[in-house]
């Protein structure tokens, strides 16, 4: 049997949403389709933010504490329905999943990353897609700072993954000349990193807590990693199997 290839697909908040202020159930199906569709060939670990986002359509909560305690205590309710919602799309799709949270602080010891792959590697032997978000609740790095982009580096690293595609809400990374200019148009292949550096144009998006820069960060972590990068439009229907026919304009990082 041929060995399958590992991707490892991290979705945002603004992808999971599809830009509004509730999870999107649409855009779950649509990745759980594509996913049953390539899975005779590839398998799949999936780092996926939006359990701040899932909280806000039940709760809104009152504090006398701190806006990252909030968004905390948001994350620890919002985090169970998230992936309630994922369970029930993917199982109509044929598909198993499970709930994998990590820290940052969870790569820097020798022993837990360790656990990571050898747990994270059973679940895939054994069919399972694991669904790993932040353990936001003790770890505060992707309310801060990366909206997962960053955790879905390392994750991609540490278990070798042979393909990292960060889902979100534009065609790639456009050149800074086009955005300036307001007719943005996708750098298509990456092959000299400083370059793309140059392009930069720093921007936060609606509700992810990241932007452009924290992708470019996250795929130089897979860089080192020698893990080739795609930056793909999420928002948009069969994104995977579309950037993987080359029908849709993304950004390739080699």
């Amino acid at each position: 049997m041929q060995k399958k290839k590992r991707i490892l697909l991290k979705v945002g908040s603004n992808t999971l949403t599809k830009e509004t202020d509730n999870i999107s159930r649409g855009k779950i199906e649509d990745m759980a389709n594509q996913i049953a569709y390539l899975q005779d060939d590839y398998e799949f670990i999936i780092v996926s933010s939006g359990a701040i986002a899932a909280a806000k359509q039940f709760v809104k909560l009152e504090s006398k504490g701190k806006e990252i305690t909030v968004k905390q205590a948001l994350a620890s309710i919002g985090q169970p329905h998230l992936i309630r919602i994922y369970q029930e799309i993917f199982r109509e799709a044929g598909l198993l999943t499970s709930q994998c949270l990590l820290s940052y602080s969870d790569f820097e010891k020798e022993q837990s990353r360790t656990n990571i792959m050898n747990t994270i590697n059973v679940l895939v032997d054994n069919n399972y897609i694991p669904i790993i978000n932040e353990n936001d609740t003790v770890a505060t790095d992707e309310i801060k700072f990366g909206d997962n982009d960053k955790l879905g580096a390392l994750t991609a690293s540490l278990l070798s993954a042979d393909l990292f595609i960060i889902a979100t809400n534009t065609n790639g990374i456009y050149t800074k000349e086009s955005m300036e200019n307001g007719v943005p148009k996708t750098i298509e292949l990456v092959e000299d990193f400083e370059d793309l550096l140059k392009q930069v144009v720093s921007s936060k998006s609606k509700h992810g807590s990241g932007g452009m820069l924290s992708k470019i960060e996250a795929a130089s972590v897979t860089k080192k990693a020698n893990i080739e990068t795609w930056i793909v439009n999420g928002l948009e229907d069969n994104f995977m199997v579309n950037a993987m026919n080359n029908k849709v304009p993304f950004t390739k990082i080699k």
